[in-house]
């Protein structure tokens, strides 16, 4: 499988025409509408950034969690035409940083927090304003990276922002500027392969920075007034595409995702807020901007019907799109797979059937620092509980939590000193953000970098109630490098590694996070990764099966193992993980 990356202009050519002309000063309440298309812009193109995942496991989500953040930041910006830039910009970086997912969404942020610090004192958005921000925001962001690794969305970010201020130089008219920094984004994009070697390995550009390639670009598609149907964007195409079925003779999907519809409305006397508090209750992804006599609508519906229906009432109704995104081709996944909730329910939800909650504590009589644990299953929620751990967040590969909800459980820890085991390599950033934040209020955090589940509870099994936080968060640190991990699950698509070629739909082993081996049945790969592990030399080995997996083929799976190991002490838990079959420990 190949993805390729077309430039959307001729290299070295001119940008557009209407990239050329005076831009209308934009005033906070215009920067307001920019962010949001970027939002919008991004959610059309989110599942095409999940497609980018290099890993052929079921956690491409690279995509929704830029798009979560981006929603984030917007929900924060309050509607007020009387704002400034600088404190548009400001709410949408706080937002972003707290409802920041996985370490595309915490860089996101981290670039939004230094536009937002080079805005301060910004009323008005110039080409020039635009470009410094945008290299305070790249600057920002390698700050924020331990160690930065370059083809990838810190690239694109400072590639772009050194177009910006050469293009600023050249021509202070923002839409100039940012037909620029989009060209230089959407070519930073398709270098990633020649700068990181395992997008070259897959075929494939970064991920993230092509998620930040469609906000940029839909900044700029506000900014000219390209509509969403007119061919400008880029969209990395998956080669070769899976045939699909004729119309008309094909097994229908349900409606899940349902409609995207967008229109323009013409009249006198036009009430955009009464528009906009309409439109946001009919459905998801609302943006209503305009004036008395001509409103944009754009909204996801399950009946497009309503929202054109109540257009019409309204005046004249022209520029109708409306898309149906079920029948959009989406990248295979494993069953059960998806990267976001379902929009629509194709039946009522029971009234009295409450939510539960993402965070569970348990505060009482803490001994010693609190300790925060992400999870993914009830079963290995239940095994965290039970090793001392007072609260749990729900949560780890394809759902990975926000800054703002790890704060949240730090908040209810009601002792000074906390512990974090985020158990997932995509959440540390996020953790670390949370610790910074809480380190304002009074706390005193450690994140122990615990990648798994296996070196979480590794981490726990050394905690020493007795010891100081900075003695704990070290030795629990250290006993994550004592245990191994491996992981079995269905390979989300083709991929080659290492000489091991997998398609969709094969079970694979992955071995402290690499791709190791490859099999028709769990039970196989879970052998091979014991073997590949060195099992007959190790004491204890811990299985903890999911949610693909029954209590009875787990059980079966022991018995079987005991026969290969009998020296070793083999234990099968339910860990209730979605996606994985297996998680096993060894030490």
């Amino acid at each position: 499988m190949a993805v390729q990356n077309t430039p959307s202009h001729a290299p070295g050519g001119p940008p557009p025409e209407s990239a050329r002309g005076n831009t209308p000063p934009v005033t906070g309440a215009r920067f307001r509408e920019l962010l949001f298309a970027a939002q919008v812009w991004l959610d059309r193109h989110h599942e095409v950034v999940n497609a980018l995942n290099v890993f052929p496991v079921p956690d491409g989500d690279t995509g929704t969690n830029m798009l979560l953040t981006v929603k984030s930041a917007c929900r924060e910006m309050a509607d007020d035409p009387e704002q400034t830039v600088a404190e548009v910009a400001k709410a949408a970086a706080h937002g972003a940083l707290m409802g920041a997912r996985g370490n595309s969404g915490v860089i996101l942020s981290q670039i939004l927090r230094g536009m937002a610090k080079s805005l301060a004192e910004t009323s008005l958005l110039t080409g020039p304003a635009f470009a410094a921000a945008l290299s305070e925001g790249s600057r920002i962001a390698y700050k924020g990276v331990n160690k930065p690794v370059e083809g990838t969305i810190l690239t694109v970010v400072r590639e772009s922002s050194v177009a910006a201020e050469a293009a600023a130089q050249t021509n202070e008219d923002l839409a100039f500027v940012l037909a620029e920094t989009v060209k230089a984004a959407d070519k930073a994009v398709a270098n990633t392969p020649n700068l990181l070697p395992v997008l070259a390995q897959a075929g494939k550009v970064d991920s993230g920075g092509k998620g930040l390639f469609f906000i940029l670009e839909g900044i700029y598609r506000e900014v000219v007034g390209l509509s969403a149907e007119q061919a400008a964007t880029v969209v990395a195409r998956i080669e070769p595409a899976a045939p699909r079925a004729q119309k008309g003779r094909r097994s229908l999907p349900p409606l899940v995702h349902g409609f995207d519809v967008q229109f323009l409305v013409e009249g006198p006397n036009l009430d955009v807020q009464s528009i906009r508090e309409t439109i946001t209750a009919m459905g998801d992804c609302p943006l209503v901007e305009g004036d008395e006599t001509l409103v944009k609508v754009h909204v996801h519906v399950p009946n497009p019907g309503v929202p054109l229906g109540y257009a019409i009432s309204l005046g004249f109704v022209t520029d109708v799109v409306v898309e149906n995104m079920d029948d959009m081709h989406l990248p295979d996944m494993p069953k059960g797979y998806d990267p976001l909730p379902p929009r629509f329910e194709t039946s009522p939800a029971p009234a009295a059937a409450p939510e539960p909650e993402p965070v569970g504590c348990d505060t009482d009589n803490i001994e010693g620092p609190g300790i925060i644990a992400v999870a993914p299953g009830e079963g290995l929620a239940k095994v965290f509980r039970s090793l001392g751990t007072h609260c749990i967040i729900s949560g780890g590969q394809t759902m990975n939590p926000s800054t703002q909800d790890l704060l949240e459980a730090i908040r209810r820890i009601p002792v000074a000193e906390v512990i974090i085991l985020p158990n997932n390599g995509n959440i540390l950033m996020a953790a670390s953000q949370a610790q910074a934040l809480a380190s304002g209020e009074g706390k005193s955090v450690e994140v122990v970098p615990s990648k798994s589940i296996p070196q979480g509870i590794s981490a726990l099994l050394a905690l020493n109630l007795h010891a100081d936080l900075a003695r704990n968060a070290a030795a629990m640190t250290q006993a994550t490098r004592q245990v191994r991990t491996g992981e079995v699950t269905t390979a989300a698509h083709n991929a080659r590694f290492d000489g091991i070629e997998v398609t969709a739909g094969e079970i694979i082993g992955l071995l402290d996070d690499k791709l190791t081996c490859k099999g028709p049945e769990p039970a196989e790969v879970v052998a091979d990764l014991l073997e590949q592990m060195g099992a007959a030399d190790l004491e204890v080995i811990t299985l903890y099966f999911g949610e693909p997996v029954t209590s009875a083929q787990a059980t079966d799976l022991r018995e079987a193992l005991s026969e290969l190991y009998p020296d070793q002490e083999i234990e099968v838990v339910e860990g209730g993980q979605p996606f994985y079959h297996y998680i096993i420990s060894a030490e």
